[in-house]
């Protein structure tokens, strides 16, 4: 048998590699969880958009945050909107995108993914979605679209950076794209912008021509949400209120005097009154309390 030259051996490992890269390709691509189908839907609740290899896909949420719309003190009034607004959607009547916007920690997030305990059993469904995917969410009402369920799709922390050009594309998919939307779904998002955009000083000192059609432009996405609901810092009697809830829904054995000074000095470490501050202080305090409790250590 001839000796090869060992350029035509390399040459041969090379081809090899490539086989073996595009073998290792289709394996990923084959193994992705199917597209969508009605078992999926049926068995869960939650779902999140995911991608691999450059391929969308829903993957579902095996344990959903199934968080009580009870226990949100201090927001009643955006609760109320907002679950009005789905229950008008589960039931298949007229209703609008939401934006929830204010400050971190008031509930905004907590807000939304309560829906699910009241309305999947009524066939509402939620889907996760990042900003940056929001590009393919023609592809995700693909999936979606003329199923049974109601489908809200979940962007939190939706804000843009100055110069950031994906909110014009987003603009169009919310209203003005030549496809119509599904009827059963919905974008449902939270930020702590008011109009998702930074607004600078400089939008005021009349550098353009017309400013007024500069700072449109940046309003005209939030524009697109038909409900926007507002979420402002917490007082202090609405952040202890808040304290008082979780500690008797735990009936944590400490006195109202007690529990309020300590929840007063949690909130002064965090530099925060918020409803996120006052569950992690609460949490603490569980903690501290079950340890006092238990044998100590040998």
């Amino acid at each position: 048998m001839k000796n090869k030259d060992p350029k035509d051996w390399h040459d041969i490992i090379t081809k090899v590699d490539r086989l073996l890269d595009r073998f290792e390709t289709f394996l990923e691509l084959t193994a992705l969880p199917p597209a969508s189908d009605a078992p999926m839907f049926e068995q869960n609740i939650a779902f999140r958009w995911e991608k691999r290899m450059g391929k969308g896909f829903l993957q579902p949420i095996e344990r959903p945050h199934l968080f009580d719309l009870n226990d949100l003190v201090g927001v009643d009034g955006a609760r109320d909107e907002i679950y009005r607004n789905t229950a008008q959607f589960v039931a298949g009547f007229p209703a609008n995108n939401v934006l929830l916007w204010g400050e971190r920690g008031t509930g905004k997030s907590s807000c939304i993914k309560g829906l699910l305990k009241p309305f999947s059993p009524k066939g509402l469904r939620i889907i996760e979605v990042q900003k940056g995917d929001l590009l393919q969410i023609s592809e995700i009402l693909r999936l979606v679209r003329g199923t049974p369920w109601r489908f809200i799709l979940f962007c939190d922390d939706l804000s843009f950076e100055e110069g950031e050009a994906t909110y014009r594309e987003l603009k169009a998919i919310l209203e003005g794209s030549i496809e119509a939307r599904p009827e059963n779904v919905l974008l449902y998002a939270t930020s702590n912008r008011r109009h998702l955009m930074p607004e600078p000083m400089n939008d005021n000192l009349g550098k353009e021509i017309h400013p007024e059609e500069a700072i449109s432009e940046k309003l005209s996405l939030a524009d697109r949400f038909g409900l926007t609901l507002s979420f402002y810092a917490f007082s202090q009697d609405t952040y202890l209120a808040i304290v008082e809830h979780y500690a008797e829904r735990l009936q944590l054995e400490i006195s109202r005097s007690e529990l309020r000074s300590e929840a007063l000095r949690w909130a002064l470490f965090k530099g925060q009154r918020s409803g996120r501050s006052a569950r992690q202080f609460i949490d603490d305090l569980a903690g501290r309390l079950c340890m006092r409790k238990s044998p100590p250590l040998p």
